[in-house]
């Protein structure tokens, strides 16, 4: 087995008695103290999550647009400097490599950030769709990454020593700016995976652990405490947002996870379009929200059954919501049976618990 990589902020995580995971072939932080109790701090104040593992690439040259347009699933070309846009990595059958946020830094510049799990198949997917015009460069092992979520974020982003950017109250959600720590750049971006408003810093990996330092210096008395993947995984379930892996794979097409509007078709040619044509997906399952009472939650790979009892579907992702107080799941099951109200179990351990579809997000920020 190979050995797990390491964040710059490792010793940091140790020091806080965090416990580890592999995720991604990176050994994370999966939780400091309780899930509740970081979940609950990032919907009342707010969570700082050491996301490193992420991979960054970036595109630069005059035609690095037309490569995103080709490469990506959406149109790149057409996105403002200073704004970010979700996208998808579609393979020539119009499966998903992966989803990734792709940030306009400039006329002929531009940043990928995509899985940790999937670095190796996005880096191969951009050689193979590379263009004269373009070069894509791996910059992961240059910079670390790091998420300040919740209502108090922009509050604690303002109140940290050291970091410096303009108008913070003004930037718009899927924006970015330039900021610097230390003399050192930071671009910060006000993005996210908690369903929160909140921030992600980029900063060259030897100012990673002072910036760590200050962001929670400046947070503790606002509530801000370290956050973990679990709590992370529990927030944006809560947000409806599609994990890797699960709600997302390569045997499941944009449409089927509702996605089909980051697919821009109208474009001349891009990697899936003509998979994406040729596929009939009338009858293929599609993603939905399922909610329950009580207290036991379906779980990823757990049965989804209909009103005889029969398996028609599977949960992709499933939790007791720490906000709503019930279990929420997302699932893939049929069309015919996808309809908002529609009754439906999941089968625990042998037991159909009565669960009912409902429009995603289940959690919904007030702003």
């Amino acid at each position: 087995m190979s050995e797990l990589r390491q964040t710059p902020l490792h010793e940091r995580h140790e020091a806080l008695g965090a416990t580890f995971t592999d995720f991604g072939g990176w050994s994370m932080p999966v939780r400091y103290t309780s899930d509740l109790t970081e979940h609950k701090a990032v919907r009342e104040a707010a969570g700082l999550f050491d996301i490193s593992h992420m991979a960054e690439f970036r595109v630069t040259g005059p035609q690095s647009g037309a490569l995103l347009d080709f490469a990506l699933a959406g149109r790149l070309s057409a996105l403002a400097v200073g704004k970010a846009k979700y996208s998808l990595v579609l393979a020539e059958d119009g499966g998903i490599i992966d989803d990734v946020i792709v940030y306009r830094l400039g006329d002929e510049s531009f940043l990928v950030i995509a899985n940790a799990g999937n670095r190796d198949a996005v880096a191969a997917a951009f050689t193979e769709r590379g263009r004269d015009g373009a070069e894509v460069e791996d910059v992961t092992d240059q910079y670390a990454l790091i998420a300040v979520q919740g209502p108090h974020a922009e509050r604690i982003l303002g109140a940290t020593a050291g970091l410096a950017a303009a108008d913070l109250p003004g930037l718009g959600y899927y924006a970015w700016r330039d900021g610097t720590f230390e003399g050192a750049p930071v671009l910060i971006a006000r993005t996210g995976y908690t369903g929160e408003d909140g921030f992600e810093l980029l900063v060259p990996n030897e100012k990673a652990g002072a910036l760590w330092d200050a962001l929670l210096a400046a947070g503790t008395p606002d509530g801000l405490i370290p956050a973990g993947l679990a709590a992370r995984d529990t927030l944006r379930l809560e947000a409806g947002m599609p994990l890797y892996g699960h709600e997302l794979r390569r045997d499941i097409v944009p449409a089927q996870a509702g996605l089909g509007r980051v697919v821009v078709t109208a474009k001349d040619d891009f990697v899936g379009k003509a998979g994406l044509a040729a596929r009939d997906v009338t009858d293929a399952p599609v993603l939905v929200g399922l909610v329950a009472e009580g207290r036991r939650a379906g779980r990823a790979g757990y049965a989804v059954l209909d009103a005889d009892g029969t398996a028609i579907g599977t949960i992709t992702s499933g939790a007791l919501s720490p906000t709503l107080g019930h279990p929420i799941a997302m699932a893939f099951v049929p069309p015919a049976l996808s309809e908002t109200g529609t009754v439906l179990a999941i089968d625990v351990r042998g037991t159909g618990i009565p669960a009912t579809v409902t429009d995603l997000p289940f959690y919904r920020r007030k702003k």
